[in-house]
């Protein structure tokens, strides 16, 4: 005889599911979180001069205790550069989560979408010819010209995909015509440029966080504190995108004001980190797969966890930069690219169903 199963039954099932799915995401993120935290006590140890662990706490819990020496290389020296991959990596992640979102592509990114592109273009006509887009910030010429042709170039994206006729598709298109199109300039400076001003072209394209500074990551910091509840806000409505625009419209979601909306917010985000440090292209691009592997697409625990695995990915790529090569720091770019394809690809082979 067969049980039958009552509604208040499944609903308490239904209930315990949901709990156990919420506190298992949860897990997650507090393990990434703390991942995340080994990796920078290990950036900060590591060095010319090399630390332990116990050192690196020390210095950072109570670092009138610790010597004048340890302290100035920790918290002057390497302590913007480690805090500096935190908040550049979260910011890339976190664009190109939403970008992945907005526009129902896999492949999108800052730099599938020639964001990234578009800075460095901005940051060679500063290097190369001493071209200032932004006069008045004469100290901070390279980044600034990066930003300006950053957000220049999405919202020429933007522009060109509210004409009539534009789907989603095109404005993938249209980012990487533009990728072509700023690669093109970049070759085009190369070659009219000096030698010397070539050298500095590509090694800034590279993507480097030796530069760092306590200004440079306050000002990335206050951006991505800006715009991740903003993000936050549209949390709902981004999570009912991943259906399809027209069930997010059955749902009462607008979605070309949210596509809007989150586009200027992820290029800002972009722009800067960008013109902080370079063109570091593959974070934007796998750290939101990651985090979706691992929390879904429910928005409350995806933004967290793209911007966590981002973190983490570029904190990791920051330890791996210094020991690779005893004595040498390999530009972040380098690494990150090297350690993480593989790994990409090992994901997109293995996994066994396609959210897309």
């Amino acid at each position: 005889m067969e049980t039958e199963v009552r509604p208040l039954d499944a609903k308490v099932e239904g209930r315990g599911f949901y709990r156990a799915l919420v506190l298992r995401r949860q897990i997650i993120l507090a393990l990434l979180t703390a991942a995340l935290c080994l990796s920078v006590c290990v950036d900060l140890a590591i060095g010319p001069a090399r630390y332990s662990l116990g050192e690196v706490v020390t210095a950072l819990v109570s670092p009138s205790i610790v010597s004048d020496q340890i302290r100035v290389i920790l918290w002057d020296i390497r302590m913007p550069v480690a805090l500096m991959a935190i908040v550049v990596g979260a910011s890339l992640s976190v664009a190109g989560a939403q970008m992945q979102t907005i526009l129902s592509n896999p492949l999108a990114s800052p730099f599938t979408l020639g964001i990234s592109a578009g800075a460095s273009f901005g940051a060679a006509l500063a290097l190369a010819f001493g071209i200032v887009l932004f006069p008045p910030a004469i100290d901070y010429v390279i980044p600034i010209n990066a930003f300006v042709m950053a957000m220049l170039t999405s919202f020429l994206i933007h522009a060109l995909s509210m004409r009539r006729g534009v789907t989603i598709e095109t404005i993938v298109l249209l980012g990487i015509a533009m990728v072509f199109i700023f690669n093109s300039l970049m070759a085009l400076i190369q070659f009219f440029a000096s030698q010397q001003a070539v050298s500095a072209v590509v090694f800034w394209t590279m993507g480097s966080l030796t530069k760092a500074t306590w200004p440079k990551f306050w000002i990335t910091t206050t951006v991505l504190i800006v715009v991740l509840p903003l993000l936050t806000r549209h949390g709902w409505a981004l999570t009912a995108m991943r259906l399809g625009d027209a069930k997010a419209q059955s749902m009462g979601v607008n979605p070309k004001r949210i596509r809007l909306e989150v586009l200027v917010l992820v290029s800002l985000l972009a722009a800067i980190a960008v013109a902080f440090v370079g063109t570091i292209g593959f974070i934007g691009l796998v750290g939101p797969h990651i985090a979706r592997l691992l929390v879904g697409e429910d928005q409350r625990f995806f933004l967290p966890g793209a911007a966590i695995c981002g973190a983490l990915i570029l904190s990791v790529g920051s330890v791996l930069s210094k020991i690779i090569i005893p004595g040498t720091i390999i530009p972040i770019g380098i690494v990150t690219s090297l350690v993480g394809i593989p790994f990409f690809l090992y994901l997109i082979l293995n996994r066994r169903s396609q959210p897309w």
